[in-house]
């Protein structure tokens, strides 16, 4: 899998709700109702992130914030992948 240049990342970010990209990797955070839906929704991407063999860094914080943190670290970076897989978590939850 290839790196992604700054200007594909930017494409395809401007495609993507709520994405940011920073140090390497594309970033989201959702806000849910409670501490059951949190944890529900990092279960969500844990079976999705295993269907495409494609692993993020997933964080819950103040109870009900989830801030995902997408890269591709065996290539030092955002690959097409790291897209693929944003795509299938902002179809899980907007």
């Amino acid at each position: 899998m290839k790196l992604l240049n700054p200007d594909e990342i930017k494409k395809k970010i401007d495609r993507l709700d709520s994405w940011s990209y920073s140090k390497k990797s594309i970033h989201k955070e959702f806000v849910l109702k409670n501490f059951a839906d949190a944890v529900a929704l990092i279960v969500e991407i844990g079976f999705e992130a295993e269907k495409l063999d494609h692993h993020p860094d997933l964080l819950l914080h103040s109870w009900n914030k989830v801030k995902i943190t997408l890269s591709t670290h065996s290539e030092g970076g955002v690959t097409e992948n790291d897209f693929k897989l944003a795509h299938k978590i902002n179809s899980i939850r907007k």
